[in-house]
């Protein structure tokens, strides 16, 4: 069935077992997770699929730090071992590459006292960090595992190098997550087709082109899904959530593409395939232009330069800026909506949605289908609970 920019019965009205909003990196998992329930879908997206925050330029894998361990750092620890079977199984299904790479990640440690921490984090991490015989480490060295990608003396005490960080090549994996929805049997996917507006309850979507019929529906809209959310429990809470702009760029750089990542307060350096390096990037609660770059990236460039002597001279070949989408309480969106149960929320996740998208992604079909789920997802993570945050804020 696959791709089909106008939907076969669509000019008046369409239905679906299965609707899902937003063809990002939420919305396509979702999709591929339908298609392996055999249960006919049709996802919709007002732009091109991965066209928002999902199609950015980073695509750190980031975990937790090991301390403090809690059903949160447990369910992303799980989610990142498991992607990487499940890239492995769509890249096979499509003969396409995601760029996906356990590179591991370093973190320079400017301060004794940071090292202090960091000794410590190192004995969370063998306590936590393992599954089965796969282990994983969080080392503190003396000096950096390799020469050459990280000035020394970022690191007056040292650093740490944790072996379970990875990274994907985000528009790639979107290209393959589409490509496999493509040759789907039971998801239609639709391109500029925006959703004016959600009946849970009667189980219609109101779009330019006519009304869609669901059973029930996944709202995947990044960012967008949250004032459709808040329309939807009026009068009884803040805001659920808000967009936060992040900017980014891509450099042509003589690396190789298996040096670990790099991360300082806040500042990423992935080194991807074919010598290309993302730096990034920012969280801009306020901002006058979503989709312009500006000082703060040249911020950012200049202390990646410094970092990363070998980003001296690269060149510049992107600049990008997008919306990301942050509930109001950090954590990822996730469940039935409390008073509309055929909608299911699958959003937010802010920094960590590559990660989790397809554990999540799982969750909100398996709970649209009212069928078991192998895993429980955190009690934070639900929307009911986004809600009971939201409701006694003021």
């Amino acid at each position: 069935m696959g791709r089909a920019d106008n939907p076969p019965g669509l000019a008046g009205q369409s239905s679906a077992e299965l609707l899902i909003v937003g063809g990002g990196i939420m919305g396509l998992w979702a999709a591929v997770h339908a298609e392996r329930q055999g249960v006919e879908t049709l996802l919709v997206d007002a732009g091109r699929l991965g066209q928002g925050a999902s199609g950015g330029l980073l695509g750190a894998l980031m975990p937790h730090m090991p301390d403090k361990w809690s059903e949160k750092k447990q369910f992303q620890f799980d989610a990142l071992l498991s992607l990487e079977n499940e890239i492995a199984q769509l890249e096979a299904a499509t003969g396409l590459s995601a760029g996906y790479r356990r590179s591991g990640r370093l973190i320079p440690l400017p301060k004794p006292h940071l090292r202090k921490i960091a000794l410590g984090h190192s004995q969370d991490a063998e306590t936590h960090w393992y599954h089965g015989e796969r282990r994983f480490h969080w080392h503190v060295l003396h000096a950096a595992p390799v020469e050459g990608w990280i000035d020394p003396a970022a690191g007056e005490s040292g650093f740490v190098f944790d072996t379970l960080a990875a990274r994907v090549a985000p528009r790639a994996f979107l290209k393959v997550l589409a490509s496999f929805l493509d040759k789907a049997k039971h998801v239609r996917l639709a391109e500029g087709l925006e959703i004016q507006s959600i009946d849970p309850d009667r189980g219609t979507a109101a779009t330019q082109e006519g009304t869609i019929r669901f059973r029930r529906c996944i709202l995947s809209a990044g960012h967008r899904s949250f004032p459709m959310l808040d329309g939807l429990t009026p009068g009884r809470h803040s805001p659920l959530g808000q967009p936060v702009k992040g900017q980014a760029a891509l450099l042509k750089a003589d690396v190789e593409a298996g040096l670990p990542v790099i991360f300082r307060d806040g500042l990423y350096i992935v080194p991807h395939e074919g010598g290309l390096v993302a730096v990034g990037s920012t969280s801009e609660n306020r901002f006058d232009n979503p989709m312009s770059t500006d000082g703060q990236l040249d911020d950012l460039l200049t202390a990646a330069r410094m970092m990363a002597p070998a980003l001296a001279g690269a060149e510049v070949i992107e600049r990008w800026a997008g919306l990301r989408p942050k509930a109001i309480d950090r954590d990822p969106m996730v469940g039935a909506h409390p008073d509309h149960p055929r909608l299911i929320a699958l959003t937010g996740g802010f920094k960590v949605s590559f990660g989790l998208a397809h554990r999540l992604a799982e969750a909100a079909v398996r709970e649209a289908l009212e069928i078991s789920c192998s895993f429980k997802l955190p009690e934070g993570f639900t929307l009911s609970n986004h809600i009971t945050v939201a409701s006694h804020k003021t």
